[in-house]
């Protein structure tokens, strides 16, 4: 167990360090964080707009942050090029989160295209209905995507790979929110780059 919370603890430090240097990117983790967490407390009440609170709140802004402000350059800091990142990178480095945004984006244009998704609805007659369906099948993605990365773990690195890698997602909410909650403040200030070093390193 300890090697366990050694090894999430490993993949939480290479996550923040390697793609998290943007202020405006660690701001937009705080709103997407917040926002899972009230995805997850409407999970359990209503399926379908957790899922659309999920996609279109908390996934968006999350990936936003990533693409269009974090630095992708040379990491003088780290030494490390873009690449070697996405390498190292465990879960879904940029290339995967392009197939599976991908996938996402489509998912209402299969329900435009095909209203019964091949018979898994009843076809929706109004928008109320049509964003519940897109909701539902979102879901499926989000969770299939989440088992997907997890097995593949299993067979390209080892079991506890993938359940530290599961475990770091479903609570990167939480963690987010200790991590950037003085991001928004920083930002107000004029730092646009997190000076590094504020977090040490994994013993």
């Amino acid at each position: 167990m300890n090697e366990f919370f050694r090894q999430l603890k490993i993949q939480r430090w290479d996550d923040h360090r390697y793609y998290h240097h943007s202020r405006i990117n660690q701001t937009l983790h705080l709103i997407s964080a917040i926002s899972f967490l009230v995805a997850y407390a409407l999970l359990f009440i209503d399926p379908a707009a957790a899922a659309l609170v999920a996609w279109l709140v908390s996934m968006t802004t999350r990936q936003s942050g990533h693409f269009f402000f974090e630095p992708l350059g040379y990491d003088e800091v780290n030494q490390a090029s873009q690449e070697t990142k996405e390498e190292i990178k465990v879960g879904y480095n940029l290339r995967r989160k392009i197939v599976l945004l991908s996938i996402w984006v489509a998912a209402p244009v299969l329900l435009w295209l095909e209203p019964t998704a091949f018979g898994l609805f009843d076809a929706a007659t109004t928008l109320e209905s049509f964003a519940r369906h897109t909701g539902l099948l979102w879901l499926g993605i989000g969770v299939g995507g989440l088992l997907f990365r997890t097995v593949h773990l299993f067979f390209i690195k080892n079991v506890m790979a993938g359940l530290v890698w599961m475990t770091k997602i479903l609570t990167d909410p939480f963690h987010d929110i200790y991590l950037y909650h003085e991001a928004p403040l920083a930002l107000l200030r004029g730092e646009l780059i997190e000076p590094r070093g504020t977090l040490g390193p994994v013993a």
